[in-house]
């Protein structure tokens, strides 16, 4: 559920608060800063957008060694993205992440997996085939994952199975 509310997370929608900064030593919504930053201003262009995307890139790198995440400064992740546990999240830049997905440490993601909207990833779990997880699908911790993951299911195992396919409206 949503801020504390009924209705639920949008697989669609970006909740940007998610990604706010709490407090300045927040090493993983910094990091998320420092990708957002660079990208924005990778797209701007000009000299202004050249300086920002330097300073940008010293962020990331700092933030990347405070937090121990392997996530690259030119990754597809879309908005509302949480870490929640930062150490030791590793996604390849060939990955693409819908909004409001949430890791915890020790996720591993390798190219050419397309992740949709609202995907909660459990501890430890790695996706390590090309595959696609629908939208609002739960990955258990220390699962891995080598086939397509319908939209609702949830996933456990070595390999991972589905254990619930929720009905989706």
């Amino acid at each position: 559920m949503k801020n504390g509310t009924s209705s639920p997370i949008s697989a669609t929608e970006p909740d940007w608060s998610r990604e706010k900064l709490r407090r300045w030593w927040d090493p993983s919504r910094q990091l998320l800063k420092s990708i957002r930053c660079y990208q924005k201003w990778q797209n701007k262009g000009g000299i202004l957008g050249l300086y920002f995307c330097k300073l940008s890139v010293l962020e990331h790198r700092f933030w990347s060694i405070v937090s121990g995440a392997d996530i690259p400064i030119n990754c597809q992740i879309g908005g509302g993205f949480l870490l929640v546990h930062p150490n030791g999240v590793v996604i390849h830049p060939k990955a693409h992440i819908g909004c409001n997905c949430t890791f915890l440490q020790q996720v591993t993601v390798v190219a050419g997996v397309r992740i949709g909207g609202h995907v909660d990833i459990g501890a430890g779990a790695k996706v390590i085939r090309p595959v696609t997880i629908g939208d609002h699908a739960q990955i258990g911790a220390n699962a891995v994952v080598l086939h397509d993951v319908p939209a609702g299911a949830t996933v456990v195992g070595i390999p991972a199975k589905i254990v619930n396919l929720a009905a989706m409206d």
